[in-house]
């Protein structure tokens, strides 16, 4: 297969599609590069395709009524967002922007939804992926309605060693650097609350932080400070 259809390759939902099919979806696809911080899409704006990260990372974030930004989440290469618009959203409810440097793949939907019934693999790892991120988007809200500060962060440690940890001659090292402010976004908090909280654990050495970069030195113990399972890292710790 063409070397050109390396984004599709590296993209789950499509590891069964047949050779014809992928250029197919290539021939009815749009590739544009964004720059780190700038706008893929606003909330309103007409909801007619999905995206697929091919490179960079992108974040979804809404808007509170107070005027601070939630975010949901973050999209790394190799995955789809703006996916709702095959179940018949009209209007993309969220803001999706460029976390760095980006390459998005446009996918009509028109184009997903043919293969949906050619492909039964595509229909279900789309629901899937669907349940999933209601899953979490709706974990992270109540968080935010019910838990304090310092349970939210710890919360958010977890979750993202879970995606993003790598082993560490400390422990747990997360390949995602995030500023405080993008960290109390995250947890509906404010940078300082997120300071603070650091602070804190290291002081406990659960955590040490390393020029942006935050190692957990004690998975175990951060879950159980919160009273949660320690997340499945895919490696021992």
């Amino acid at each position: 297969m063409d070397n050109q259809f390396w984004y599709f390759k590296r993209c789950e939902l499509f590891e069964q599609l047949s050779e014809e099919q992928i250029r197919r979806l290539e021939e009815q696809s749009q590739v544009k590069t964004f720059d780190r911080k700038s706008l893929i899409y606003l909330p309103d704006d007409t909801s007619d395709s999905v995206l697929l990260v091919a490179s960079g990372r992108v974040r979804l974030y809404h808007i509170t009524s107070e005027g601070k930004e939630a975010l949901l989440t973050f999209i790394d290469p190799g995955e789809l967002f703006g996916e709702l618009s095959i179940v018949g959203q009209q209007e993309r409810e969220e803001f999706a922007e460029a976390l760095e440097k980006s390459q998005i793949v446009k996918i009509p939907g028109d184009a997903i939804r043919e293969l949906m019934t050619e492909q039964p693999s595509v229909m279900l790892g789309l629901t899937r992926m669907i349940g999933l991120r209601r899953q979490t988007f709706e974990r992270r809200l109540k968080s935010l309605m019910f838990k304090p500060n310092r349970e939210r962060l710890v919360h958010l440690l977890l979750e993202l060693a879970e995606r993003y940890g790598v082993p560490h001659a400390e422990g747990v090292a997360l390949r995602i650097k995030l500023s405080h402010q993008e960290m109390a976004n995250l947890i509906g908090s404010t940078r300082e609350t997120v300071t603070i909280v650091l602070g804190e654990l290291q002081f406990e050495k659960l955590i040490a932080v390393r020029r942006r970069q935050i190692i957990l030195k004690n998975v175990r113990g951060l879950a159980e400070s919160i009273h949660t399972r320690p997340p499945d890292l895919g490696f021992a710790n």
